[in-house]
């Protein structure tokens, strides 16, 4: 494992520069475009350009993709906040994601705030999932994935397909979730504050505020925490134990085995939102990584 003096390190330099609401919509973007630049692909994935529908997306298609998984896929939402996120900066990520499951992951680019606000992003996830069902895949082979709020979009793409009376997918692994975006009243906001060294109260309201745009009106599907949650699909979630929404996923978890859904919760100690993304120098993003593509394959095989 690494040490917690090494852990400390890294968490001292993503707070110094990974502070979400310090940053305008431009930066974030060129950041991430920086930083996507700089990585290099995994040479045991094929990454292949996707139009999905109106959407464009990217094809990660592993190596060790079995022939009889051949029609099973991985949708996965990214994050960004709503106002930032490409294939090509959740590339590595969603490479080592297909690796890990054996199964080939279909990342979606939809419409980003604030140029298209609420309901731009749900819409989108909605038609990337009904694009798939076209072109003959089966509800029954497709797993959602999503971090931060792309988390929050798998979420909230299963209760619009539930409330719809539509298929649902097999299952849905989130990493750092938003489960509520309307109340942002989680304990852990105020007693992991300081332990965070990415999320804040402020930078989700932020968020918030980016996608609502000029939306009044409470609108609740972006607390899917306070939603009916019956009917949903197996869900498993990973939050580190020392980010701000930490909380949510507990509450979340607690709410969906009431109502009869099948919850996998982990919590992983030390860690910060989607710590995943550190896997090329982090044993626990590497450790947290094969947990999802043992939970893929479980709800696939």
């Amino acid at each position: 494992m690494t040490n917690m003096e090494q852990l400390t390190a890294i968490k001292q330099y993503l707070k110094e520069t990974s502070r979400f609401e310090e940053k305008s919509v431009d930066l974030l973007r060129q950041e991430m475009a920086e930083s996507a630049a700089k990585m290099s692909i995994h040479p045991t994935v094929t990454v292949q350009k996707a139009a999905i529908g109106y959407l464009n997306g990217e094809w990660i298609i592993p190596a060790n993709l079995a022939p009889e998984m051949d029609r099973t896929v991985i949708l996965y939402y990214h994050g960004g906040g709503f106002i930032a996120g490409t294939c090509e900066f959740y590339r590595d990520l969603c490479a080592r994601i297909a690796e890990s499951s054996g199964v080939k992951l279909l990342i979606v680019e939809y419409r980003l705030a604030p140029e298209h606000p609420y309901p731009a992003a749900n819409d989108d996830c909605l038609s990337a999932y009904q694009w798939l069902l076209a072109n003959g895949y089966s509800a029954g082979n497709i797993i959602f994935g999503g971090d931060s709020v792309g988390g929050s979009l798998a979420l909230m793409t299963l209760i619009t397909l539930r409330d719809d009376g539509k298929a649902l997918p097999a299952g849905a692994f989130l990493i750092s979730p938003h489960t509520d975006l309307v109340h942002l009243d989680g304990e852990s906001y105020m007693s992991r504050a300081e332990l965070d060294p990415t999320g804040s109260m402020k930078g989700n309201q932020r968020i918030v505020d980016a996608y609502l745009g000029n939306v009044s009106e409470e609108v609740s599907l972006l607390s899917p925490l306070r939603m009916d949650l019956s009917g949903l699909p197996d869900i498993f979630i990973q939050v580190g134990d020392h980010e701000v929404l930490l909380s949510d996923s507990i509450r979340f978890a607690d709410r969906a085995r009431a109502a009869g859904v099948i919850v996998h919760l982990e919590i992983w100690d030390h860690m910060w939102s989607v710590f995943h993304f550190l896997a090329y120098m982090l044993p626990e993003a590497q450790q947290a990584i094969a947990q999802i593509g043992q939970y893929v394959q479980t709800r696939l095989k």
